[in-house]
């Protein structure tokens, strides 16, 4: 036994489905843990969450070790997601608003954290070899890369924790706010937004978030570059990724997600000027 295994309780629990996301399968509850398969992003995963556990950082599950059946054991994190379909308050701006600021203390939580050596951040898949050049600016920290509805917490009207770290990896604080728009806002084709979030203001709604993020005025004049960026790759990665990892990532790819992010990059052709605006008044 090393220090990794984890000691099940005396006490017997059935094993819970739990349901949400796109690609992660076989996610379970048992008692008041959840048990998710190892994959190759764990290594770093569970060293993060050792970091935000001995910060003291409230808002993520806590890493317990390696169960018999070869599995991760987390801490259950108690509350309510944006499953679904999307429930009503999804469009909420105060809820909105308290996703900026759990991002921002998140990132706070991590500014120190340092990739042990060896790990290797990312899914395992190759580059492909015709991918876009990404946004030129250096790495800020470890970030969590992956805040849609399935993945934020919500106690008492308000985004408390994160759950799936299966795509942290090191970034910028301005490609994590883009990120966290492009669910919440969200940065995208109407055709392909939550029919709850069709009709809202999205420059608005990104003025929102990078306000209760406290986005640096640099960030925000650069947001839009670096999400256009982010945007042209993706349709690469999300490719390279369906071909080499199959199962959810296949599954996306067959069902069109390839051709939702070409229309999100026309989108964002059209509307990039106002959401820059939206970004930079006074």
């Amino acid at each position: 036994m090393n220090s990794f295994t984890y000691v099940e309780s005396s006490e017997s629990h059935p094993e819970i489905p739990l349901v949400g996301g796109d690609v992660t399968e076989g996610v379970v509850r048992v008692g008041d843990t959840v048990r998710r398969s190892i994959g190759p992003s764990s290594p770093l995963v569970h060293a993060l969450l050792r970091h935000l556990e001995a910060t003291g950082f409230p808002g993520a599950p806590r890493f317990l070790g390696i169960d018999t059946a070869g599995r991760e054991v987390l801490t259950f994190v108690p509350g309510e997601v944006a499953g679904r379909p999307r429930p009503p308050w999804i469009a909420d701006e105060e809820r909105l608003a308290s996703v900026g600021r759990l991002v921002r203390d998140y990132h706070a939580a991590v500014a120190d954290f340092v990739v042990p050596d060896g790990v290797q951040p990312g899914l395992g898949v190759s580059m492909p070899p015709d991918m876009p050049p990404a946004p030129p600016y250096p790495v800020e920290l470890v970030g969590h890369a992956d805040y849609t509805p399935d993945n934020i917490v919500f106690r008492d009207g308000k985004a408390a924790a994160l759950i799936d770290f299966d795509l942290a990896k090191p970034t910028t604080r301005v490609d994590e706010v883009a990120n966290a728009m492009m669910w919440w806002a969200p940065l995208c084709d109407p055709v392909d937004a939550d029919p709850l979030l069709r009709e809202v203001d999205v420059p608005r709604r990104c003025r929102i978030l990078a306000d209760a993020y406290g986005l640096a005025d640099a960030d925000r004049s650069r947001l839009v570059e670096v999400f256009t960026l982010r945007t042209r790759r993706a349709w690469f990665s999300m490719r390279q990724i369906a071909e080499e990892r199959g199962g959810g990532w296949a599954r996306m790819w067959d069902e069109g997600v390839g051709d939702e992010i070409k229309r999100r990059e026309a989108w964002l052709d059209r509307h990039g000027a106002a959401i820059d605006a939206a970004l930079k008044a006074p």
